[in-house]
């Protein structure tokens, strides 16, 4: 090898060196997170209900699945007399008001065109809800096309009583055999459940909200605010309380069933979202998590800011891989990852792209209909390559975008 080789090696060594391992440890960290969810510890007891809750549904036109839920949320077990139910008609232009409140709920219209969406929503009614005669121990959020299981509150109550402030329920599905769409999605909120939520939760690590079904003590509302109004509202809120030393947990056996999007537009078009949010708080606190974990040895801030990180990860990874795709330039670098052969390298992406997501539906003792979909799962983890650029470009965009819910089942069609 020439002076001028050396030259090269050294120039690009300086980079891809770093890269290499950084993607390798990456990979290691949440290899060895993902076995922290393969089993259960051991839970708090019930305890009898004592806390007050006020059932939050921020909702734009979902006349088509607002009334099972409220009619949902009515049975729920627990007494009725701690708990209310409060839906925000936002923007709607259909009859979801009026279904609602026939349901027995209480239902605010809100109509402000320019602050849409539901972190904007939810604002607007937390403002009301502290301003109410009657106060609540702790708001529950969730989403018009939710079903939820009858025990969800009786799970809440014992976490609040434990002490915790917020708390994220297990996402399922209401229609995961509808279309290979919802199938392969379904598999993912299930994986994410087991591997990475239970996960965090068994390590003692601060859990990420989902969205929806979310538990909020209004002590620490009124204490920080909401001030969540991003495309990605339930991460925003996350990485807020965490970054105040508020920890979110996990409650497994609290489950709320969300409906998935039956077609690929309509899934591509809500990750899209969910990239161009995710983005944005990762610019936003990121360097404020990894340079207060650090200071103060909170490995809590450190591992939210290594969930924040995953867009740049995937982008970082296509990257390395497209780059790999030329000979001349593999030879310009010192290949870190030239210990490991290719049997090894489909040894490492068989278990996470496939044995992964069977283990967590396995665990969680799933309907076994759904492990067909495992199959098509790769495609659609790979899909997330693409969305995840274009969430990087477009990610000073905040048009909010409406998914259509269509799917009014009762929760005793979903849990049988």
């Amino acid at each position: 090898m020439g002076i001028l080789d050396n030259i090269f090696v050294q120039r690009y060594d300086f980079i891809m060196i770093p890269l290499q391992l950084l993607i390798i440890f990456c990979a290691f960290y949440y290899l060895v997170l993902s076995l922290f969810g393969l089993w259960r510890k051991r839970e708090e007891p019930l305890v009898a209900p004592s806390k007050t809750f006020a059932l939050v549904v921020a909702a734009h036109n979902e006349e088509a699945v607002i009334g099972p839920l409220v009619e949902n949320l009515q049975g729920l077990d627990y007494p009725r007399e701690l708990y209310e139910i409060f839906i925000v008609a936002d923007n709607c232009t259909d009859a979801t008001a009026v279904i609602a409140e026939r349901a027995g709920a209480q239902v605010f219209e809100r109509y402000n065109r320019q602050q849409r969406g539901k972190g904007f929503a939810l604002e607007w009614m937390f403002e009301k809800i502290f301003r109410m005669e009657r106060q609540y121990d702790a708001v529950v959020i969730f989403d018009a096309d939710n079903l939820v299981k009858p025990n969800f509150l009786v799970e809440m109550n014992k976490k609040l009583v434990a002490g915790h402030q917020i708390v994220q329920c297990y996402l399922d599905s209401k229609n995961p055999f509808d279309t290979w769409v919802t199938g392969t999605f379904s598999i993912a909120f299930w994986h994410t459940n087991r591997l990475l939520q239970l996960a965090r939760y068994n390590l003692g690590l601060s859990n990420i909200l989902g969205g929806t079904g979310m538990c909020i003590t209004t002590s620490l509302l009124r204490q920080y605010g909401w001030g969540a109004t991003s495309l990605t509202e339930d991460m925003e809120f996350s990485m807020k309380a965490l970054l105040n030393g508020v920890k979110t947990t996990w409650a497994h056996d609290a489950v709320i069933y969300d409906e998935k999007p039956l077609t690929f537009k309509q899934s591509w078009n809500q990750r899209k979202r969910w990239a161009q949010g995710h983005v944005d708080i990762f610019i936003r606190y990121f360097p404020k998590l990894v340079w207060k974990g650090i200071t103060t040895g909170n490995v809590c801030m450190l591992d939210g800011a290594m969930h924040l990180f995953q867009p740049m990860l995937v982008m970082l990874v296509t990257f390395y891989l497209m780059f790999n795709c030329f000979d001349a330039f593999q030879a310009n670098y010192t290949q870190v990852f030239g210990v490991l052969n290719d049997v090894n390298i489909w040894k490492i992406t068989s278990y996470v792209q496939i044995a992964q997501p069977f283990l967590a539906l396995a665990l969680d003792r799933v309907d076994r209909r759904a492990f067909k979909w495992i199959l098509l799962y790769p495609i659609f983890i790979y899909s997330w390559v693409p969305i995840v650029f274009l969430g990087f470009i477009h990610r000073n965009r905040r048009d909010w975008s409406h998914t259509a819910h269509t799917r009014g089942l009762s929760i005793n069609e979903v849990v049988k």
